[in-house]
């Protein structure tokens, strides 16, 4: 994986083999990155990276230079990554959370101009992190939600969902708060 854009563009990082992790592609990041750009644009976001894995998305919105990305995932190989990534990336805009998704949405308490998604593609309820989310008013007004997630999954009839994406196998749903 690398980095597409920003203070750290092109650079490479390489992952442990043994995470348990299927790590968002190039082509699809570069895609979704664009489209935030068109979206809101990506500096002085407060970002939520939710299953944060190998912490792609998470080096990307620092790079960019956003305010701050609060990396969340409950696996510990993977949050020792971040954390030792991040500071070697000099990263001290990012906050790295062991925690279960569902504690750490109830009990967060933070707003967050944008939260991404990406859950185990085999995960059970992937269709209930909206709902977490907006229950818990996890993001700020103009808020933007973003789900990635496989084909097997519509979220077309969720009352805040407004866009999807498919970049080959990757798929992106859009929500907003309204």
């Amino acid at each position: 994986m690398r980095i597409i854009s920003g203070k750290n563009r092109g650079r490479k990082i390489v992952a442990p083999i043994n995470l348990p992790v299927r790590p968002t592609t190039d082509m699809a990041k570069e895609s979704l990155f664009n489209i935030i750009n068109n979206l809101t644009g990506v500096d002085k976001l407060l970002v939520l990276d939710l299953f944060a894995g190998t912490g792609n998305i998470t080096y990307e919105f620092a790079s960019r230079g956003c305010e701050a990305v609060t990396s969340v995932d409950s696996n510990i190989k993977c949050t020792t990554f971040i954390s030792q990534t991040a500071q070697l990336l000099n990263y001290e805009n990012v906050y790295v959370i062991r925690a279960d998704y569902r504690q750490f949405l109830n009990s967060s308490g933070g707003l967050f101009d944008l939260i991404f998604a990406d859950p185990p593609y085999n995960m059970e309820n992937i269709d209930k992190i909206p709902n977490l989310i907006f229950e818990n008013s996890l993001l700020n007004k103009n808020g933007i939600l973003i789900i990635e997630h496989s084909d097997s999954i519509d979220f077309t009839s969720h009352s805040h969902y407004y866009d999807h994406r498919k970049y080959g196998k990757v798929n992106f749903s859009f929500f907003k708060f309204q």
